[in-house]
């Protein structure tokens, strides 16, 4: 499945702001699709400068809890997810790279389908920064079918609540994650 800039033009109109960085994040990114600046990154780790990423959040929703990722490279507590690859349409990105990093299929929440819930736009940190434009996805799973992860990209994971992810250090943690756990408490409650 591959996508177009209208395509993914489309994914960003879908997405209601949270707040006013996440409108500021939305035009940000409008405006760089719309200039044809290229999109996907084809050269690790950081060519073009600002490219796209989309990152998955595995909820256990009867339990209450989301899964977070101890990421090598970045030193921080991440949802899943990786960079899009050229052409390749973001949700696409999210079932491939769950298979690769978790081994479990995608199974999108009921609360955004196969849509992205949030998106951010962030300068990443150490060498080879970049700005990542990250779609974040929602996604099901039993937190007993995760008994795999990646450990070449994580040093460990845990399954938290929000109210446990919110009281967790912002510096330890994607520096959006608290702005999305409150968008997807928000959500969740009206889906």
């Amino acid at each position: 499945m591959t996508t177009s800039h209208a395509e993914l033009r489309g994914l960003l109109e879908d997405i209601e702001p949270w707040d006013d960085l996440e409108r500021t994040h939305l035009e940000t990114a409008g405006e760089w699709i719309a200039s044809g600046a290229p999109l996907y990154r084809t050269r690790k780790p950081d060519v073009p400068a600002m490219h796209l990423v989309a990152y998955f959040v595995v909820l256990d929703k009867p339990r209450g809890r989301m899964l977070l990722v101890a990421h090598r490279k970045a030193g921080l507590w991440l949802p899943t997810g990786g960079h899009v690859d050229p052409g390749e349409h973001p949700w696409a990105t999210v079932v491939r790279e769950c298979a690769e990093e978790l081994r479990i299929p995608a199974v999108a929440a009921t609360v955004t389908g196969e849509r992205p819930l949030f998106l951010t736009v962030t300068r990443t940190r150490g060498p080879g920064e970049h700005t990542d434009v990250s779609l974040w996805y929602v996604l099901n799973a039993d937190a007993d079918s995760v008994a795999w992860y990646d450990e070449e990209e994580f040093t460990a994971i845990r399954w938290l609540t929000p109210d446990e992810v919110l009281a967790e250090p912002p510096a330890t943690l994607d520096p959006h994650l608290h702005r999305f756990t409150r968008k997807l408490a928000r959500a969740s409650l009206r889906g």
